[in-house]
């Protein structure tokens, strides 16, 4: 297959793939299995061949998933117990699923059955599909609905949808985006290359017509609606989504933060998961991260559990994030309306 067509299948699909493979599982699969069978992998996979990059993806979608609260384990091999090299994965059901003693009314049945109805009739309908018969393929057939494995979904960005499409067509786009401290959102005029999950976020990787320049957006920044120009750009050659995503791997890995949280919160127990964290000598974690926007919006929400220690900037935001909490729960207890900061 042809490698232009490899890199246009959704990051969605091989992650939901991903997941049908290992929940239909109950010994789990080895990393060869996965990327030599699944959806997204497959099609890139080489016998016998260098597969380091679909390696790191891999890596990468285990993280993305564990961040949306699947419950991914990895299990020593029958009688290989050490071998890193053919270690397995999976998802265990009874994890996964709701607890035996939660139960529904009737009404709330109906409604959750009319959800059920309209996620299986939705956007996912045919990656479902294929997802299934390629599953079957495989000898890994399960009689329970698929339906019951799938109550946690994020919703996209409601520029994923344009900017899809038009990666498709090799099309010129435009659209507003606000970058953190700006005042006013800026017109932007990108060919879009990849469009990429990276820490549970979507980001577009993308060219400056007439320029050799790739930027990376982040998809929650763009602000109008995106429209296409009418103009159309060579495709590209490489792996832009690999590219893509090295890159903001390297941004990740270079940027660090200490921050100390209170035992056995809650902050403790998800700063831990993050990948990469480790506890240092003082007990602090030292943590990556790719934004330091999003990373100081997070920390603020954890509230007194979490206190960073450096970088300054970082603890600077987080303050000014909780003061302006305080701010504006101040002003509507005083009845004064508006954001007391202007």
């Amino acid at each position: 297959m042809p490698a232009a067509s490899v890199s246009r299948i959704p990051v969605e699909e091989r992650l939901f793939s991903l997941v049908l493979a290992l929940l239909a599982t109950e010994t789990g699969l080895t990393k060869n299995e996965v990327l030599s069978t699944v959806q997204g992998y497959r099609q890139r996979y080489r016998a016998g061949g260098d597969n380091a990059n679909l390696e790191r993806q891999f890596e990468r979608d285990k993280d993305d998933i564990r961040d949306l609260g699947v419950p991914l384990e990895t299990v020593d091999s029958p009688g290989q117990a050490g071998n890193n090299q053919n270690l397995r994965y999976r998802i265990p059901r009874g994890s996964y699923e709701l607890p035996s003693d939660i139960t529904f009314s009737a009404e709330e049945t109906t409604l959750l059955n009319l959800a059920a109805m309209v996620w299986r009739e939705g956007s996912l309908s045919g990656e479902s599909r294929r997802a299934v018969i390629k599953l079957k393929g495989l000898g890994l057939v399960s009689d329970e609905p698929v339906l019951g494995y799938a109550p946690r979904l994020r919703v996209r960005d409601a520029a994923f949808e344009p900017l899809r499409a038009a990666l498709e067509r090799n099309a010129i786009v435009r659209f507003a985006y606000l970058k953190p401290g700006e005042a006013e959102a800026r017109v932007r005029e990108l060919a879009p290359l990849a469009l990429v999950q990276h820490q549970g976020r979507w980001h577009l990787h993308a060219l400056e017509p007439g320029t050799e320049i790739t930027k990376t957006f982040l998809l929650r920044r763009i602000v109008s609606q995106v429209t296409t120009t009418g103009a159309l750009f060579p495709a590209p050659s490489g792996d832009q989504t690999a590219r893509a995503l090295e890159e903001l791997d390297e941004v990740w890995e270079a940027h660090t933060a200490d921050v100390d949280v209170l035992a056995d919160s809650d902050a403790a127990t998800r700063l831990l998961k993050r990948r990469g964290t480790v506890r240092l000598p003082s007990g602090a974690l030292r943590l990556h991260y790719s934004d330091a926007n999003i990373f100081a919006d997070e920390l603020a929400g954890y509230g007194p559990e979490a206190l960073v220690l450096s970088p300054p900037d970082l603890r600077e935001a987080v303050r000014d994030r909780l003061l302006q909490t305080v701010e504006e729960h101040t002003s509507r207890g005083t009845g004064t309306e508006g954001n007391t900061r202007g």
